[in-house]
């Protein structure tokens, strides 16, 4: 009987996994909690190899943080270009709630080491959440030019906006219950939207 034996793992392959067990490592142990033999249990590689890939932990580190944003990112810019109307804030709202929550793993590890990290804050901060911002910021342009948001500043719109995607992802731990239904979940992104769009003044 013929034996085929499966083939080894790419060095993508073998990167990818390293990066996953790092996520979920950082997430719950924290970076200085986890050590490099930890990563490489997880990853089910040998410690050598996490060094033929990354110079240190702190390079998988802020791979981890910044390319998971980047995805995100990616995400956000989708969602706002296939947005069928400026008005319809609440589906990009939910969506992104129930994106974010996947992703709760990676939000926990940026929101602590950033703390701990300035170069991680700053990397973040130029290669995501400025992008982010500049995108968001085009496209509220765009809809105060053609008469259907006011004329205002619309980096100050954008940033407001992105604020509340941001709370938007952690709502499940933050304003609604871990067991939300997808009706709550739905009710809390109309909400949002409808603060966002409308504010909290009763029209004259």
């Amino acid at each position: 009987m013929r034996v085929f034996n499966s083939s080894p793992p790419s060095e993508a392959q073998t990167r990818s996994r390293i990066l996953q067990a790092a996520l979920k490592l950082f997430a719950a142990q924290g970076f200085d909690g986890t050590t490099t033999r930890d990563l490489a249990q997880a990853a089910g590689v040998a410690e050598g190899t996490l060094f033929r890939h990354f110079p240190n932990k702190k390079a998988i580190l802020v791979e981890v943080a910044t390319g998971g944003w980047v995805d995100i990112l990616t995400d956000l810019l989708t969602e706002l270009s296939e947005m069928g109307s400026y008005k319809a804030v609440a589906q990009v709202m939910r969506r992104r709630m129930w994106n974010l929550q996947k992703n709760a793993d990676l939000m926990k590890v940026c929101f602590m080491e950033v703390q701990f990290h300035p170069d991680l804050r700053d990397r973040i901060q130029t290669e995501v959440i400025e992008k982010m911002t500049d995108v968001a910021e085009a496209f509220f342009q765009t809809a105060m030019d053609k008469g259907i948001y006011r004329q205002m500043d619309a980096n100050l719109v954008a940033k407001v906006f992105l604020g509340m995607f941001a709370i938007a992802g952690f709502s499940n731990n933050t304003l609604m219950q871990p067991d939300a239904s997808p009706q709550q979940m739905q009710q809390m992104a109309e909400g949002l939207a409808d603060i966002f769009l409308n504010g909290v003044l009763a029209k004259d």
